[in-house]
């Protein structure tokens, strides 16, 4: 949406530069006579290359830079306008905020060169209307608007590449959390099956009934195991040592509510269903329920907060909502990124904002099914 209206405000600059040019380029001097003495089909050209490129400047930025530095030349050239290239700063703009360093700086150079050379021609050899100082004043002023404009894109390019570097290092902690988290509920469900796997050889032809039971129990397990290992393929792995405190699970929810309670926030706490998920499975919907009240503890407390765990046979449907007002509440914040990391390990859904009647909430859906990831 904000992509589209920015799309929007360009097209209404780039036809309000045009028909500014082309007024230019129609109005008469003192003398009655038009100040642009070319045919008027030259006029509409220029006045449109000035300008109506402007609307696609985010696009093609290099290309429409090129066109509106030629158009504007022109323009100055023949005299049409010697305003203050407002379209070249806007191309340049662009330029700073999609091109790569290696390619906008030359770019840059290029054009406030270029501009200059324009202004000097225009004002001193072609139609003469000031003196150095002057033309060197218009010079000075065109390259502080034109060259601001790169610098601020360039800036918020370096910005928005900074804040993807440190989303990709969060993500990459948080997988490797996860693994860490995930090489206990394995190492166990291995642990099971070699224990019942040996129980049932050992009972098969005594007891067949009981050796039946152990085999379902390894089934189960192994089926168990398997979903865990999916869901940490292309994890990061790590050297360091893994650790080996219990993992906790939805019984540990109502310890959560607690410390959020005793922080000031009113928790009402829900489990509903009778489903048994995956271990993995429980450690995400705490994990995800441990942050969203982290959240609403520092932005949101003191508050009322309700968090619903609907455990069905199939997937686990989590969704944690808050009316808390205070501002400067998390919008894709870290926390909201390890909790969308996990939610998307097992192939599930995830949603988190502001709610239309106030406060905030996040919303997740994970599937326990083995047949659920595929």
């Amino acid at each position: 949406m904000l992509g589209n209206r920015l799309v929007l405000l360009d097209a209404v600059l780039g036809v309000a530069i045009s028909a500014a040019y082309l007024s230019f380029a129609m109005q008469d001097g003192a003398d009655g006579l038009p100040v642009f003495t070319g045919p008027a089909w030259l006029g509409w050209l220029i006045a449109a290359a000035v300008g109506l490129p402007v609307a696609v400047r985010g696009r093609w930025p290099l290309p429409v830079l090129a066109v509106v530095l030629v158009a504007t030349t022109a323009a100055t050239l023949l005299d049409i306008t010697r305003e203050p290239c407002i379209s070249t700063a806007l191309a340049l703009h662009a330029v700073g905020r999609s091109e790569p360093l290696r390619r906008s700086a030359p770019a840059v150079v290029t054009a406030l060169l270029t501009v200059a050379i324009g202004l000097f021609l225009g004002e001193a050899v072609l139609t003469p209307t000031g003196n150095v100082a002057d033309i060197a004043g218009l010079v000075g002023a065109v390259w502080l608007l034109a060259g601001g404009a790169w610098g601020l894109g360039a800036h918020f390019r370096q910005r928005d590449a900074f804040a993807e570097r440190e989303i990709r290092r969060v993500r990459a902690e948080e997988r490797l959390r996860i693994a860490r988290e995930m090489h206990d509920i394995v190492s166990h469900n291995l642990s099971l099956i070699a224990v019942q796997a040996g129980v049932a050889n050992h009972i098969a032809e005594q007891r067949p009934a009981e050796a039946r039971e152990a085999l379902r129990g390894i089934e189960e397990a192994s089926r168990s195991a398997l979903l865990e290992m999916r869901g940490m393929l292309g994890v990061l792995r790590s050297a360091e040592p893994l650790p080996h405190e219990p993992v906790p699970g939805l019984a540990a929810l109502r310890e959560l509510a607690d410390r959020a309670i005793a922080a000031g926030v009113s928790v009402d706490l829900e489990i509903t269903g009778t489903g048994h998920p995956p271990a993995g499975v429980e450690l995400a919907v705490y994990r995800i329920v441990q942050e969203s009240l982290t959240n609403v503890v520092k932005h949101a407390a003191p508050a009322r907060c309700t968090v619903r765990v609907d455990v069905g046979a199939d997937a686990v449907g989590v969704h944690v909502a808050d009316d808390g007002t205070r501002a400067g509440r998390p919008g894709d914040g870290h926390g909201l990124v390890g909790m969308r990391e996990r939610v998307m390990m097992y192939g599930g859904e995830f949603t988190a904002g502001p709610r239309p009647c106030g406060g905030f909430g996040v919303t997740a859906r994970l599937p326990c099914g083995k047949g659920e990831r595929g």
